[in-house]
């Protein structure tokens, strides 16, 4: 009986194939819009976690400021100056910070200099070896910076990509010299490219010892602090350093102002949350379009019930009972829900394939394309957009199935 019933809604079908290919052409576009919509969500949250990724998560940054509350006497609106101290108070008075570094800046001003090129506006600073870590810096030319350099006052240096780009114009860097205010340093290593856009931004960045760094400038007052932590709680590790450092410096912990507190995980844990309700927001929207043509489904499958009316009434004549012509109908509707499915799938890979990507981070700079939006259509994306379909599909076929099942024989045999 099963088969019959199937034999019966695949020829009913055929009978009506412009209809039949007409609707499912409608699902199919349907459910291709619900997978774009999530490749391009999915697409979205890659570049941010891209871009933060590039920054460091597990990562707190301190940068001094100006108070804005009175405390100790000390009126608002003193200036907070960072020094070197400072470093060893978080690394000895923080219990979750795995590494700390100092850093000193110099964005402008400095001559960087190799045979007749000369720069003043590529980021120049001084660390300690272990920023290399704390800031996710991966060395793709010769080595990074060591204790030992640190120790030995080294005048050696590594470049982000695009300084060497500009430095040395695609020539090997590591082993050649540059000169840095006048000073002679070694080339030893060359970082990988970040997902990032501008001029001061790692990828431009030229690194030397800490200890170094007060060779050319006085590093009495220092740039900021970075560090990284063990453990989730790192809002609890940014309050500890805040009351650490307010009060080595006499200022109130409550008073964000006087030192800033720059906690990427939680930036980075803001952003998640808009990514997670955009892809939502897709998949509504999606959802909305995927009901359009689940409508022409539901209106085509009342005009085949009308149609058919006496057919049904022979049916049940014949000893047809309301779940076999509910199965009928529906088993219809849901080959035209599973074959709008795949071809929907197809003109989905289709488009991402011909689209690629969308313009997002490359809109900072020529070297951040692999920050722009890929319509990566991912297994969680057909999963989710099949649901969705298959829930349309199974309303859009029901309603009509139920009222071809209710119909009373006598009077379809009298329908005209």
């Amino acid at each position: 009986m099963t088969c019959d019933l199937l034999k019966e809604a695949y020829g009913a079908m055929l009978h009506n194939r412009r209809r039949t290919t007409l609707t499912i052409l409608g699902m199919a576009w349907g459910l291709a819009t619900v997978i774009i919509l999530l490749a391009f969500g999915s697409g979205f949250e890659r570049g941010i976690n891209l871009v933060f990724s590039s920054f460091g998560t597990d990562v707190i940054g301190a940068f001094p400021g100006r108070t804005s509350l009175q405390a100790g006497g000390a009126k608002a609106g003193t200036e907070v100056k960072l020094k070197l101290a400072d470093v060893d108070y978080v690394r000895n008075e923080v219990p979750m910070v795995k590494g700390v570094t100092p850093v000193f800046d110099k964005q402008n001003g400095v001559s960087i200099q190799h045979d007749t090129r000369t720069f003043t506006n590529l980021f120049f600073t001084g660390v300690y070896p272990v920023y290399e870590r704390i800031r996710g810096f991966k060395v793709d030319e010769g080595r990074g910076l060591s204790e030992k350099d640190e120790l030995e006052r080294a005048r050696v240096a590594v470049i982000g990509d695009e300084a060497k780009r500009k430095l040395f114009s695609g020539q090997s860097a590591v082993g050649q010299s540059i000169r840095i205010n006048g000073m002679s340093f070694q080339i030893v290593g060359v970082y990988r490219h970040k997902v990032q856009g501008g001029d001061n931004n790692d990828n431009s960045m030229v690194v030397i010892p800490f200890s170094t760094m007060g060779d050319l400038f006085d590093t009495q007052y220092i740039t900021g602090i970075f560090m990284d932590y063990e453990g989730e709680d790192h809002r609890q590790v940014a309050r500890v350093v805040r009351a650490v450092l307010a009060g080595h410096h006499n200022y109130r912990p409550d008073d964000h102002r006087a030192v800033f507190i720059a906690d990427f995980k939680e930036d980075f844990d803001d952003f998640r949350v808009v990514t997670a309700a955009l892809k939502v927001l897709l998949a509504f929207i999606g959802a909305l379009t995927l009901g359009i043509g689940g409508i022409g489904l539901m209106n085509i499958m009342l005009v085949s019930v009308q149609q058919r009316t006496r057919e049904i009434g022979v049916e049940k004549a014949l000893g047809a009972n309301k779940s076999h012509i509910l199965f009928q109908f529906l088993a219809e509707a849901l080959a035209i829900t599973f074959t709008g499915g795949v071809a929907g799938v197809a003109i989905a890979y289709l488009i991402s394939w011909s689209v690629g990507s969308l313009t997002m981070m490359s809109a900072l700079g020529d070297t951040t394309n692999a920050g722009d939006i890929h319509l990566h259509i991912n297994v969680s994306s057909l999963i989710v957009a099949t649901v969705i379909l298959s829930l349309v599909g199974i309303v859009s076929g029901m309603l009509p199935a139920i009222r071809a099942a209710r119909l009373d024989p006598i009077e379809s045999l009298r329908y005209e």
